[in-house]
Order: C-alpha cells, then structure tokens, then sequence
C-alpha cells in the first residue's frame, strides 16, 4: 500500500511537470504533427484544454494499478463506467447544450478526469487509514517508485510514441484521412479496453501466483488466458467486420471520409486476434514485474513500426497502408512478448523481483 499511495504522488508530480513543459510549446506541437490550416486552430484549443487533465490521467493509471494489486477489480469497473457516463453527460451539455465546440469537449473530459482521480483518492487514502499508512508522500518511497516504475514509464512512451507518429502520417496524408483516422482509433481504443479485461486478469493473476512460488499456476494460467485473449479478439474482430459499413454514419456525413473509415475499420478487424495475445502477454509481464524486458521490448518494436510508417509516408500509400503499417507494429509485440512467455526468465517467485 506505502509504494502504491507513493507512486500515485509521483504521478501527480509528473503529471504536472508534463503538462507544464507541453503547455509551453502547443503551437509548435501541433504544427510538428503536420496539422492543415483547416484543422490547426482547433487542435490548439483541444490540446491547451486537455493538458490541464494530465495529471488527473496519471493519478487514474496509479490508482488502477493499486486497486488491481489489490486484487480490486469492482471499483475501477465502476469508476471507468461512471466516468464513461459523466463524460458523454459534460460533453453533451458543452457541445451540444452550450455550444462550445471542441473547446466543451476537452474541458467535458478534463473535468471527468479530476472526478475520477478524486474517486480513486478517496478509496486508496480509505484503505491506507484502515492500515495505518500515512497518506502523506514518503521522500525515500518516492525514489523507490520512480526506480521501479522507469522501466513501464518508458515501455508506456514507446506505445504512446508509435501513436503519435501514426497521428502525424495521418495528419500529413490530408484532413479526410485525419477524420478517419480519429474515429479508427476511438473504435480501436474502445476494443483495446475491452480486451484488457483479460489482460488486467493476467496481471493480477500471474502476481499472486510467482509471490506464492506457484510457478507451474502461472504457467497454466498464462496459456489459459493467452486462449481467452485469442477468442476475445476473434469475436471482436468479426463484431467489427460486421458493423463496420454502417458504424462510420455515426461520427461524419461525409461520404469520403465514411468510405475511408470503413476500409480502416476492416483493418483494425483483421488485428484484433493479434491484439488480444499482445494485451494478454503484456499483462502477464507486468504481473511478474519483468518491466525492463517490458522496455526494452518497446524500444525493439518502435524501431520495427518507424520504417514502416514512413514508407507510407513517402509512397503516399494512405490511411488503410498506414494501419497496415500499425499491424507491423503489433506484430512486432506479438513476437517479443511470446518469445519472452516461451522462456523461464520471467518467472521469479516471491513477494519481491
């Protein structure tokens, strides 16, 4: 629970350094991820709105990760629903009710980010007072967490990095594609956190088994849940298959941009069963504590996907080659993960790695 509470501190702190620096450099942010002249003067009111929220983004991520550790898997459900709610209630009232555009809509999700973080805040200074830790931030804890939480700090950065790159293709390939590409990713997002209800599994399965010395239990659990996850994305791919020429209408009336989004879509179909092992894996890993491998695994798959991404650019192959070029990317995971799942390195037993 003291490193829990001590790394929620420490995402605070970095949430807010973050947020500072970025702030002082958002023109320059979006004009390097190739905005239009169309596009530009919205992309810097989202951006300057929604950095406000970093923090609150970071506590969420530390408190979910305490919960979990905690074997706690109810309140982050009902926070993630509660919050889904909240922010679809704010954005509508905003955009919708107030008329405030996208400005509305990043201050609808901010808002619901603080509410979120204050609710995990809340239920982890609940238990530490139960337990009599203090809430208060602990020097030497604060070391220990950022020493530990390093590695999965830079692991994170490398997913986040190969998204932004995608971003920045899209944004150079025109405004059409950029459309799509958001509404790409929003399905892909929402299908990610679907999948990772069997990654989170993973997660807090896989600790409590190598912290009993149950090496053997975490074997049998990673294979079940590697076949959950391929079953997951199995079905979830068909779903998206199966919607995916009516789901565009929703977001844009634009006939060229629904067409375009639909040819993504089938894409993002064909890698679902990829994704689910991947977030499976991944969980797994984290559960066992192997964050360096986690690492520097990144670093090998973001080295895969930039070639990739900038032969799309350069041939001017489009959005759906783009996505393509994303399936490199998660097929690069794929493999680094299994590899390291296949061995023994990663199954140290007892309560610390």
């Amino acid at each position: 629970m003291r490193q829990g509470i001590d790394g929620m501190w420490l995402a605070l702190l970095i949430g807010g350094v973050t947020a500072a620096l970025a702030a002082a450099a958002v023109p320059e942010l979006v004009d390097a991820l190739g905005a239009s002249g169309g596009v530009r003067p919205y992309a810097v009111s989202y951006l300057r709105i929604s950095l406000v929220g970093v923090p609150a983004m970071l506590v969420v991520l530390a408190g979910t990760g305490v919960l979990r550790g905690l074997q706690d898997t109810r309140t982050p459900l009902l926070v993630a629903v509660a919050g889904g709610l909240v922010n679809a209630g704010l954005n509508a009232l905003l955009v919708l009710g107030l008329h405030r555009g996208i400005a509305g809509s990043a201050a609808g999700t901010v808002l619901t980010q603080y509410a979120a973080a204050a609710a995990y805040v809340a239920v982890v200074s609940r238990g530490a007072r139960q337990l009599g830790v203090r809430v208060r931030p602990h020097v030497p804890g604060l070391r220990t967490a950022a020493v530990a939480g390093v590695p999965l700090l830079l692991r994170t950065v490398t997913l986040r990095a190969a998204l932004v790159v995608m971003t920045a293709v899209a944004a150079r390939i025109g405004d059409s594609a950029i459309a799509a590409h958001q509404v790409a990713f929003a399905v892909w997002t929402l299908l990610q956190f679907a999948l990772d209800a069997v990654a989170i599994a993973g997660q807090a399965i896989t600790g409590r088994a190598l912290g009993a010395g149950d090496v053997a239990g975490a074997r049998a659990a990673t294979r079940r849940m590697v076949q959950w996850g391929v079953l997951a994305g199995v079905a979830a791919g068909l779903l998206l298959a199966v919607v995916s020429g009516v789901l565009p209408a929703l977001f844009t009336g634009s006939s060229d941009v629904r067409g375009l989004i639909t040819r993504v879509l089938l894409v993002v179909a064909l890698l679902q069963p990829v994704a689910g092992v991947v977030f499976v894996l991944d969980g797994v890993l984290i559960g066992a504590g192997d964050g360096r491998y986690l690492a520097r695994a990144g670093v090998v798959t973001l080295i895969a996907f930039l070639p990739a991404a900038y032969a799309v650019l350069a041939t001017h192959a489009g959005l759906v080659a783009l996505w393509a070029a994303y399936g490199v990317f998660m097929t690069a995971r794929l493999v680094v993960l299994a590899t390291r799942a296949r061995g023994p390195a990663w199954l140290v037993t007892g309560a610390v790695r």
